[in-house]
């Protein structure tokens, strides 16, 4: 059993107002040496702190938990970077936890720990939700809302990027530059790999262009998955591939070097995000372009009910990674 107040009382002879005053640091209420005793005593039992008690006590709400699932992409820190930026305009410190990628347990874990600092609102940053994690975010009162994931559900919470409208303006340029085999590449099966398959479709079938299950290459993200699915494509003779993101694009590029395929004469990449890596690439990647800077604001704006918008605009932005043919 965890070591008490009381216990710390019991063993020092103190009362529990004088322990907690100590542990407390109300400073001016005891002589060094009743803190002295104290601390050494709570040390040796090996106290710790209820954090959540404190908080309680204090009514402290000047603190949001941003909750990071780490997908194998680059695009969270443009995000921090506005949460950061916006919390700090309105007076809110900012503590980041670990939630792995698609782990499930370390996920829980982290809304427990956020949870139990009572922190004045929780942001869940390219978290996938199950029922279990849903229910004790909307039983615990406590405030949250999902950044960078669309949930598609107007009860709960979530600022991101517009996921079908990137994905079909990223088809659509491909077919406005004559390319009608085009590969959707590095989607995963959850809400945002959804929505995006949703508007590849739709820009297909509103330009009478009749799509095979093979075009779309599933994936999480990352540059393997787009490096992986570079000889599928010659297979199927793509000439066009809307990329996941940034990093599947590289990857997808990378393949086609590797095999001597000139790009963009022979394969043309249009990647979703807008990095830096589009940049770097060679040729440079046009992008659908994600304003991560400003969902990372206005999650912020979201959480703490103010006016915010929901479905951030996405642009397109020309470089080199496209031919018409």
């Amino acid at each position: 059993m965890k070591p008490t107040i009381k216990d710390i009382a019991a063993k020092t002879g103190f009362s529990i107002a004088t322990v907690s005053r100590v542990l407390a640091k109300k400073q001016g209420t005891y002589s060094d040496k009743t803190q002295e005793r104290i601390l050494k005593v709570a040390k040796d039992l090996g106290y710790r702190k209820n954090t959540l008690a404190m908080e309680l006590v204090k009514k402290k709400t000047d603190v949001i938990a941003v909750i990071v699932n780490v997908t194998p992409t680059n695009f969270s820190s443009g995000i921090i970077d506005g949460i950061q930026q916006r919390a700090t305009e309105i007076g809110l410190q900012v503590i980041i936890l670990y939630a792995g990628n698609r782990n499930t347990e370390l996920q829980h874990q982290a809304i427990v720990t956020a949870l139990e600092r009572t922190v004045s609102g929780i942001l869940l940053m390219a978290i996938e939700p199950d029922k279990a994690d849903l229910q004790l975010l909307t039983e615990s009162k406590t405030p949250f809302c999902f950044v960078s994931i669309n949930l598609a559900d107007e009860r709960v919470k979530s600022v991101s990027s517009d996921n079908y409208q990137a994905a079909y303006l990223a088809t659509k340029y491909l077919i406005s530059h004559g390319h009608r085999t085009i590969g959707l590449a590095g989607i995963d099966h959850y809400h945002t790999g959804s929505q995006r398959l949703a508007g590849y479709q739709a820009a297909l079938k509103d330009y009478s262009i009749h799509g095979q299950a093979e075009w779309v290459q599933p994936g999480d993200y990352s540059y393997q998955a787009g490096y992986n699915v570079f000889n599928a494509y010659q297979e199927l003779g793509i000439t066009g591939v809307v990329a996941a993101s940034d990093m599947t694009a590289a990857g997808l590029q990378k393949a086609a070097q590797e095999s001597n395929v000139k790009l963009p004469g022979a394969l043309s990449v249009v990647s979703i995000d807008g990095t830096l890596i589009c940049d770097i690439a060679t040729p440079a990647l046009t992008s659908v372009t994600q304003n991560f800077v400003q969902i990372g604001i206005e999650s912020v704006n979201c959480l703490v009910g103010k006016s915010a918008t929901r479905l951030v605009p996405v642009t397109l932005v020309e470089r080199e990674s496209v031919a018409t043919i």
